[in-house]
């Protein structure tokens, strides 16, 4: 069985978050938004989206901000206890192309075991200083899971298969803030997860909202990078020997 729902992490990203929720119901699908300790402002047009949209829209709350990692993985738990067996993680910032959502799930939907992940194309709108920390983070990560095949682990437009997610987590405790896109992406490649990359654009809207903290958030980038070069030298002789179980780049 293969039942998708979309989750939605959500920090006081009200501007653009009716429009995304609008076109993934439009796509009929269930999206399940993940108030992180949000302002009353940014509450309230959550509810009025759950009112407006009822079963389709559900409401996990956080009452103080806990980072993106604790809300993508606490609304996967929700997601799982709910029946479903895929969590499509989209940002709530208006970076992602949504109408490339079938696409990612058309491919989930054939390969299950699968995690599938955008492959982003930016345009113009992307700031430099992002570009640069993004290149050296898939150099990083090249390094960690021994592949250049990987090419953004910091996209986080993607299809998990949540038992197997959130099985991975219960044993390591996987990043909680803006670490956890990096993080979930290299142990699961060394699990031996299929990971399946699809092209979609990406851009930065001049009047979108993100949390992202230039050098606190690049200081636990490198420090989740550093402990998982760490963990590839203990894999070293598996990750060098082992088929490759990576999907195709669509």
């Amino acid at each position: 069985m293969f039942r998708p729902v979309v989750v939605i992490p959500v920090y006081n990203h009200d501007i653009y978050l009716p429009t995304l929720v609008g076109e993934i119901v439009k796509m009929d699908l269930s999206c399940l938004l993940v108030d992180d300790g949000s302002s009353s402002g940014c509450a309230g047009v959550i509810d009025a989206l759950h009112a407006q949209h009822g079963d389709q829209v559900t409401v996990v709350r956080h009452t103080t901000n806990q980072g993106k990692g604790a809300a993508v993985l606490n609304g996967f738990k929700q997601a799982l206890a709910l029946g479903y067996t895929h969590g499509v993680q989209i940002d709530a910032d208006g970076q992602h192309a949504v109408g490339d959502t079938p696409l990612l799930l058309r491919l989930a939907s054939e390969k299950p075991e699968a995690l599938v992940t955008g492959q982003p194309i930016f345009d113009h709108s992307v700031p430099l200083n992002r570009r640069y920390f993004r290149y050296l983070t898939h150099y990083m990560v090249s390094i960690n899971t021994l592949t250049f095949r990987l090419r953004d682990a910091m996209c986080g437009f993607r299809v998990y298969p949540l038992a197997a997610t959130l099985a991975l987590d219960e044993r390591v405790h996987l990043g909680r803030r803006m670490d956890f896109d990096i993080d979930v992406l290299v142990r699961l490649d060394w699990e031996g997860v299929p990971i399946v990359l699809q092209k979609t654009n990406v851009r930065y809207p001049v009047d979108g909202v993100s949390h992202f903290r230039l050098w606190a958030d690049n200081a636990r980038i490198t420090s989740v990078h550093i402990r998982l070069f760490f963990g590839m030298l203990v894999r070293l002789p598996m990750l060098l020997f082992r088929p490759r179980t990576t999907g195709a780049t669509r």
